[in-house]
């Protein structure tokens, strides 16, 4: 059985020194594995994937997208907005989710600072 993500406050941006530039603190360290974590199954990378090129899908229409069930897209869903990484708008009685372009943008900088560049 996989382990759940710790719970930590992960919804502003990651914000900490590229990890290129020296050592990085454990807490740190925390921060971004359990972004990366988030994004670690394929199934996720692809509703990333997808949500980036619509701008914003709803449950239904991304798990007709990607071949799964609602359940399961809701689920991966909600690992990714626990990480931030995405945000989440109720509107009647659909949900809307889109990237947070900002947290993943903090994310790529933190890897590599002049990857976005």
């Amino acid at each position: 059985m996989p382990k759940t993500l710790p719970m930590v406050d992960m919804s502003a941006p990651v914000c900490c020194a590229p990890v290129a530039a020296g050592p990085i603190s454990d807490e740190d360290a925390l921060h971004v594995a359990l972004r990366l974590k988030a994004l670690a199954d394929p199934a996720r990378v692809k509703i990333m994937s997808y949500l980036f090129t619509s701008g914003e899908q709803n449950s239904g229409e991304l798990a007709a997208t990607l071949g799964l069930t609602e359940s399961t897209v809701s689920h991966h869903l909600s690992q990714l907005r626990r990480a931030g990484l995405v945000v989440s708008e109720r509107r009647g009685m659909s949900v809307y989710h889109r990237p947070h372009r900002d947290a993943l943008g903090a994310l790529c900088t933190v890897l590599d600072p002049n990857c976005c560049k």
